[in-house]
Order: structure tokens, then sequence, then C-alpha cells
């Protein structure tokens, strides 16, 4: 009878550590947190003033490892081993985000960096961050604006993720195992630190700036597939150039496409910002080999902002990009490949900026919307990832994450920042009620959102102030046969979202800051 009490008493403590565990993992990080922000413009237009920085985020001091059978997968009981590099007896890795697990890097290819444009009319002042990451948790954002100084003066701060396949994990789920974090909680410091750091230098970097519109709609099209019908893409590209007033000279540049930088794809281990590096490499210094000189960089700093990126957007092993200069057409998951298709989307960029049809303002007012929202969290995998911290993140109600939603509009341009990768259909138009649908509906996140945009230049801001996963039409979530379009299997996306409330969710709250407008 003593034994059974004992193995009770034992069980029952374990339950309730079990319980305090999960409950702590899923505690709100942020009690109370919320954004609530409707800034109207100054009556009359003002001297705008920009700044820019660039800071890098690249990990040091890690472990490489020994690739036996190069399938870039970290499995030492097929005989990978590991160099001990610090000589503490002991595999200090850094976990690649994206494809898959047990993906370690082995050395670093080109810097990821925290880049940063700040815009000011004299009344407001925003900061937009790109970093060159695969996603970073809202709770995650709140730490770093918490952090900043008041005398900052930032009335809104942005940070989004280039959704980079090829960088550290800084969400959790790429780790070892399942249920091992791949976060480096040092390295999650740093880049924190370092990323306050480079809001900090922006603002000291403003100068009274003119800014400069353009955009290619079309040709984007040329270098990203869609990988899941239906059909629908983001191809245009949007730019913002930053000219120094007095000196005539670039401050810095904002660009905005929709793809996912994966080029490299599943089986690179080296630490890359992917295309993006090309496209910021081309639009600061130019695109040239050897004599030949396609165009002249702008100088500056160039902060690259991921787009519409659900559906998805990729360029595939088989996916060919043309070489710029010799015209070969480049296909397999090569830094060449990824070289070639960033010096084509920069020439197109180059090319908008020189055209007839850009637009430039030396005077402006920045009109800003920004709003805290709730999200139910379904996807079984997330809650057992949360739960088990694997997921750094806590949940506001029972199984319900906030996130965050925002508006605003300077000149010709309007932007919104969108928490996740959501599908180009909800922004562009084309959602659909395909055969195999798991809720059947008609599309309910109609009109696009961009026809509520003003303004001659629409940016979408993707992947801004949180990473919730793809968000889909509703219409069109699917993970129940019979599978959309009477395909033999699931479609790809709802593994690696929140939930089918996500789409109709941030369209509406969306739609409701963008009909503010008017």
């Amino acid at each position: 009878m003593d034994n059974l009490k004992i193995t009770f008493v034992f069980i029952l403590l374990l339950f309730i550590v079990g319980c305090s565990f999960i409950r702590r993992n899923l505690s709100d990080r942020h009690p109370g947190y919320e954004v609530n922000l409707a800034v109207k413009p100054a009556e009359k237009p003002s001297t705008i003033r920009a700044g820019f920085s660039k800071i890098p985020i690249t990990p040091t001091g890690f472990d490489t490892w020994n690739d036996v059978d190069g399938n870039a997968k970290y499995e030492p009981g097929k005989g990978d081993t590991y160099n001990d590099l610090n000589h503490n007896g002991e595999f200090d890795p850094v976990w690649i985000a994206g494809f898959h697990h047990r993906r370690p890097a082995q050395g670093v290819h080109d810097n990821i960096w925290a880049r940063v444009m700040i815009l000011d009319d004299g009344k407001t002042r925003v900061a937009i961050v790109g970093l060159d990451v695969v996603g970073f948790l809202h709770d995650e954002i709140v730490d770093i604006r918490k952090s900043l100084s008041q005398q900052l003066n930032i009335d809104y701060t942005i940070i989004c993720s280039t959704h980079s396949h090829e960088g550290p994990d800084l969400i959790g789920i790429w780790g070892e195992t399942i249920y091992k974090s791949g976060v480096d909680p040092d390295y999650m410091r740093y880049v924190k630190n370092q990323t306050v750091f480079a809001i900090g230098q922006a603002v000291k970097n403003m100068r009274p700036a003119s800014l400069r519109f353009a955009q290619e709609l079309n040709s984007g099209a040329k270098y990203v597939m869609d990988s899941r019908d239906p059909q629908e893409m983001d191809p245009g590209i949007r730019v913002i150039q930053a000219i120094d007033t007095e000196t005539d000279t670039t401050l810095g540049s904002l660009i905005s496409w929709g793809n996912h930088p994966e080029t490299l794809w599943s089986g690179n281990l080296l630490i890359s910002s992917d295309f993006p590096h090309y496209i910021r490499e081309s639009v600061e210094n130019g695109i040239q080999k050897g004599k030949t000189v396609l165009a002249e960089g702008i100088g500056g700093t160039a902060v690259y902002i991921s787009s519409s990126v659900g559906g998805l957007m990729t360029t595939r092993p088989s996916f060919s990009i043309p070489d710029p200069f010799t015209g070969e057409l480049l296909t397999g998951a090569t830094f060449e490949k990824a070289q070639a298709q960033g010096q084509q989307v920069g020439l197109l960029i180059l090319r908008v900026l020189q055209a007839d049809d850009a637009v430039e303002i030396e005077k402006g007012n920045i009109r800003l919307l920004a709003k805290t929202i709730s999200i139910p969290l379904a996807n079984y995998k997330f809650k057992l990832g949360f739960a088990l911290g694997v997921i750094n993140h806590g949940v506001t109600e029972w199984m319900k994450v906030r996130t965050e939603v925002s508006a605003f509009q300077i000149g010709p341009a309007s932007f919104i920042t969108v928490p996740g990768e959501i599908y180009p259909e909800i922004v562009n138009g084309g959602v659909v009620s395909p055969p195999g649908q798991d809720f059947e509906i008609s599309p309910l996140e109609v009109p696009p959102l961009r026809s509520f945009m003003p303004g001659e230049f629409k940016f979408v801001f993707g992947l801004a102030n949180d990473e919730i996963g793809y968000i889909i039409p509703k219409s069109e979530w699917d993970e129940k046969p019979p599978y959309l379009y009477n395909d033999d299997d699931s479609p790809y996306g709802e593994e690696n979202a929140v939930g089918p409330e996500a789409g109709p969710i941030v369209y509406g709250e969306l739609r409701k800051l963008l009909e503010n407008f008017k």
C-alpha cells in the first residue's frame, strides 16, 4: 500500500510540474500590451527627413560539422561529426531555418543584416527594419520596442523579416529535433541588441530628403514562380530612393518584392541572405563584370522587404534564371544563380528609378493607423510547440495569439503591414472556391486589399511585426480529402499556418484601416 501511495504522489508531482511548465510556456509575455494608433497628417506638407543604417547580425563562434553523406542533415548515428572549435566538448551549432530539421551551418557566405529606414515628416517618425531572418515573432518585436530610448521619438516601429531560408532559426521549429528549439538565446539577444542599435544609428543619420518612388509591376514575374494553384503572383517591384536634398546623394533605398528567399534551397549550409544580398549589392554598387557595366549603382543603404510570398512564391532549383551578362540559363541551387536573380531584379530597379513615370517629392505628410488584433491558434503542431517551449511565444487568451496590422501613407505611396506570408490573391485578387475545399464557402477576402489602398504606389510589407505563417484564403483552405483540384495530396501551406481564420481576420482588419483613409 505504501508503494502505491508513493507511486501516486510521484505521478501527481510529475503532473503538477508538467502543468506548471506548460502554463509558463503559454503565459502572455507582455500582459496588457496593445497598439492602437491613429495619427492624422498635418494640414500642410512638411520637409521630409530620412535616415538609414545597416548593422550585421551574422552569427559568430559556432561549431561546424562534417556531412559524410551530403544530405544536409546532422545525423551522428550515420557518421556525421562536429568540429569542436571552442573546445568545450559540446556541439554548438547554428541551426539554419527553413526546409527541414538538423541543418547546421558550416560557415558564412555573406553577412546578414538589420537594415533600417527612418521616415520623419516633422510630426511623425516611423522606423522600418528589414531583418535577414526567416521570421521574428511578435513577442520579440515588443521586446525591441520596449528597449528603444524614448529620446529617439519613434512613433511606430515596423520590423520585417526577409524570410531568408539560409539564416539562423529565430522561431524554434528548425532545431535538432521537433521537440527541441533551434533558437540560441544568446544569439537572439544579440539580434535584438543589434536591431536596437541600428534603429538608433538611423535616427542619428537623418537628413532632409526627397523621396523618389518607382515601380515595375510586371517584369518581376520572370524571376519567380507560384507553386500552388490558383496561379496568382505578386510580381510587382516597388522602390523608394531617398536623396539628400543638400548634397544630391542617395541616403538609401527601400525595395519590396514578393518571393521566398530560398533560391539556394535546402542543401545550402552557408549562412546567407540569399538573393536579397545580390539585389541590395546591385542597387547600391551597380552591376558590373570585368569591364562590362550593365548599370551604375545609386549608393546609400538598401533595405529589402518581402511582399506577398504566400502561395508559395519561390525559385525552385528547376526554375531557370538568365545570367544578365551572358544570357545563359542557370538552374540548380547555386550562389551563381542567386546572384543572377538579384542582378536581374536590381537591373529592373535601377532602370525604373530613371524612368519618366517615377515620382519625386520633397515635402509630404505621414498618415498612420495601427492596431493589435487576435487570431485563434488552431494548428496542433504550433500548439504543441508553444506548450513545450519550442516556439517561445505566449497566448493572450486560451489558444489565441496577439499580433498586429497597420497602414500608413506618405505622398503618392501607401503601405500595409501583414504579420505573415499572405497569399497574393488576397492582396491583388483571384481568391477562388475550388473543388475539394474544406469549407464550402464563397471567397471571403474580396475585393483585394490593394483596391482599398490609396495612391499610385502600393507597398505590401509581409512578415511585418510577426510571423504567424501562411495567411490563406479560407475558401482555399485544404487539410482534408478530397483535396483541391482533385489532387492526390493536400497542398503545402496549411501545415505552417496558425489556422483557417487568419485569412479573413487579417483581411478584415486591414480593410477597416484602409477604409478609414478615405
